[in-house]
C-alpha cells in the first residue's frame, strides 16, 4: 500500500497544502459531508470534508461509524471551529464496512466502563481506552529509558519456574500430564518426575530471585515482564496476570533502594506529563466529570494533573512501620472503629484502608514505610539489628504508598548473610536444598544488595486516574475470566 500520513503528523501541519493519504476509522459522519477520522496515532481526530456531488452515493452510504476508510485529499487550514487543519477529500476507499445498527459503540450512548469490559476486544476504539493505552506505552518506554540511562542491564527472567519467590504458594501450575489420569508414585502423590520438566513447575510470581543472580555479577539489572498470582481476589486492585518491574542493585542498602524507587516513580510521572498531555487532559476531564457524581465528602481534593504535579514537587514522606502504627492507633477512624481492620498494636499487617489513610488523610502525599515486622515479610529480606522502642524483630523492607492506590512498590535490602538467610528459610519451611542456586550467591562473593518490585498496572492506574486495574491492561485476567 502507498504510505499513509498519520493524523498526529497532519495535525502539526506537516504536508500543509499538499496531497496526503489518511487512513483510519470513522468516528462520525455529519450531513454526508463532514467525516471525523481517527487512526490511533493521537487522541485527536481529523476532519475530512467530502464533496457530495463528486462522491459515489454508494460510497457515501458505506461511511458509517466504525468503518475503516482511506482518504486521498489536500491538507488545508480549516475555516470551521474546533480544528486547525482538515483534509479536502478527492478520493475515498472503504476498507471495512461497519453495520451502524449492530456496532456496539455508538456516539449517542456513552458506554460505561463495566459494559466496555464485556466487549474488551472493541474498547481500544473509544477515546478513554485509546488514551489509557497510549499512556501505558509511554510508561513502558519511560521505564526502559530510565534504567538504560542509569547503566542498568535488562534481564529476562523465566516465566516458567520451579521456585515460589514469595513463599505464598498461590501459583498457577504448568504441566503436560494428563490430569484425569496422572502418574502416581508409591505414596499415591502425582509423580511429576514424568512431567515435561521432570519436576513440578509453575508460572512465575516474581523475577526477583533470578534478578539477584544477575546483579551479583552485572551490578545493576532490572526485569520487566509478566507475573502471575493464583489469588481468588475480585478487587479493583488485583489481577491474576500483571506486569512487574524489578530492579536489583549490588552494593546498595535500604536508603539507596528508596532513593531509586522514588526517582523512578517521579521520572515516569514527569515523562507522562511531558509526552502524553492530550491524553492526560482528556482523562483528567473524564475523572473530574466522574467526581461530580460523588457526594462532596467522597470527592478528591485534587484533580488528576494536580495530583501528578504534586507528587513531583514533594519529597515522599519516610517513616518506619513502628511510627506508622502509632499514628494509626491514635487516628479517628481507628478510635471510632471506622476501620474494617482495627489497629490494636504492633505487628498488625497493614491493609489498604490503613495505607490510604496515611497517604490521603494524614500526610497527604506519597509515603515510604520501612522496617516492617519480620513475621509479616518474606524470607529474603535483611534482618535488622534490635532497636530500642521496637517490640519485635524487623527487616529492612520498604513499601511506597500512593494516593488512591495504596501500595505501589514493595522492596527491601536483601539478606546477604548466609547463616541468617538459611536460618530464616528453615523457620519458614522453605527447602534450602532446592534453593541451592540462590544460596550460592551468599556462599561465593556475597555483598549487600537491594531491590524492589513496581506493579506496572498500578503505576498506569495512578497516572491515568482510572479506578479499576482491569481497565489499564489490554486483556485482563482475573478469577472466572480468561477471554481472548
Amino acid at each position: 500500500m502507498v504510505k499513509r500520513n498519520e493524523i498526529a503528523s497532519l495535525l502539526k501541519g506537516e504536508g500543509l497544502g499538499s496531497e496526503v493519504i489518511v487512513r483510519g476509522w470513522v468516528r462520525s459522519f455529519r450531513n454526508n459531508q463532514f467525516m471525523i477520522l481517527n487512526d490511533g496515532s493521537t487522541f485527536h481526530s481529523i476532519q475530512v470534508v467530502v464533496d457530495q456531488e463528486k462522491t459515489d452515493a454508494a460510497i457515501l452510504k458505506r461511511i458509517t461509524v466504525g468503518a475503516a476508510v482511506g482518504v486521498k485529499g489536500k491538507l488545508t487550514e480549516s475555516l470551521g471551529k474546533g480544528q486547525q487543519f482538515e483534509v479536502s477529500a478527492t478520493a475515498i476507499e472503504i476498507y471495512g464496512d461497519c453495520d451502524a445498527e449492530q456496532y456496539p459503540l455508538q456516539l449517542k450512548n456513552r458506554p460505561s466502563l463495566e459494559y466496555l469490559r464485556e466487549i474488551a476486544h472493541l474498547r481500544f476504539r473509544t477515546n478513554t481506552f485509546g488514551a489509557v493505552f497510549r499512556v501505558r506505552h509511554a510508561m513502558a518506554f519511560a521505564i526502559h529509558r530510565f534504567f538504560n540511562d542509569r547503566g542498568f542491564y535488562y534481564l529476562n527472567t523465566p516465566i516458567v519456574t520451579a521456585s515460589d519467590a514469595e513463599g505464598a504458594g498461590e501459583m498457577f501450575r504448568v504441566t503436560t500430564l494428563d490430569m484425569e489420569k496422572p502418574p502416581r508414585n508409591a505414596q499415591g502423590d502425582i509423580n511429576f518426575s514424568e512431567d515435561f520438566f521432570g519436576r513440578s513447575a509453575n508460572l512465575t510470581v516474581s523475577g526477583q530471585l533470578e534478578a539477584e543472580l544477575g546483579a551479583m555479577a552485572l551490578g545493576k539489572v532490572y526485569t520487566f515482564g509478566p507475573t502471575f498470582r493464583a489469588e481468588n481476589s475480585n478487587t479493583t486492585r488485583h489481577l491474576a496476570e500483571f506486569w512487574m518491574i524489578e530492579p536489583e542493585v549490588a552494593f546498595a542498602d535500604l536508603e539507596d533502594n528508596m532513593d531509586l524507587a522514588e526517582d523512578l516513580l517521579k521520572y515516569c510521572i514527569r515523562y507522562a506529563l511531558d509526552h502524553c498531555s492530550d491524553d492526560l487532559n482528556f482523562l483528567a476531564q473524564r475523572l473530574a466529570d466522574e467526581e461530580k457524581q460523588k457526594p462532596q465528602a467522597e470527592r478528591s481534593e485534587m484533580g488528576l494533573l494536580e495530583k501528578l504535579q504534586f507528587c513531583l514537587e514533594n519529597n515522599f514522606e519516610r517513616l518506619t512501620y513502628t511510627e506508622a502504627i502509632e499514628i494509626l492507633k491514635a487516628s479517628k477512624p481507628n478510635q471510632k472503629k471506622q476501620f474494617k481492620y482495627l489497629i490494636e498494636g504492633w505487628g498488625a499487617d497493614l491493609q489498604s484502608e490503613h495505607e490510604r489513610y496515611l497517604v490521603e488523610k494524614h500526610f497527604k502525599k506519597p509515603v515510604i514505610l520501612t522496617n516492617y515486622p519480620a513475621a509479616i515479610k518474606a524470607f529474603y529480606m535483611r534482618q535488622d539489628e534490635p532497636k530500642e522502642g521496637v517490640p519485635g524483630p524487623t527487616v529492612s523492607a520498604m513499601d511506597i504508598l500512593f494516593p488512591g492506590i495504596g501500595e505501589i512498590v514493595g522492596g527491601s535490602q536483601r539478606e546477604e548473610r548466609l547463616d541468617k538467610l538459611t536460618r530464616r528459610m528453615e523457620e519458614m519451611h522453605i527447602p534450602t536444598e532446592e534453593m541451592y542456586w540462590y544460596l550460592d550467591t551468599r556462599r561465593y562473593g556475597s555483598c549487600p544488595h537491594a531491590g524492589f518490585g513496581l506493579g506496572f498496572e498500578r503505576m498506569v492506574l495512578f497516572v491515568t486516574g482510572m479506578t479499576n486495574i482491569r481497565d489499564v491492561i489490554p486483556f485482563p485476567r482475573f478469577p472466572g475470566n480468561a477471554e481472548f
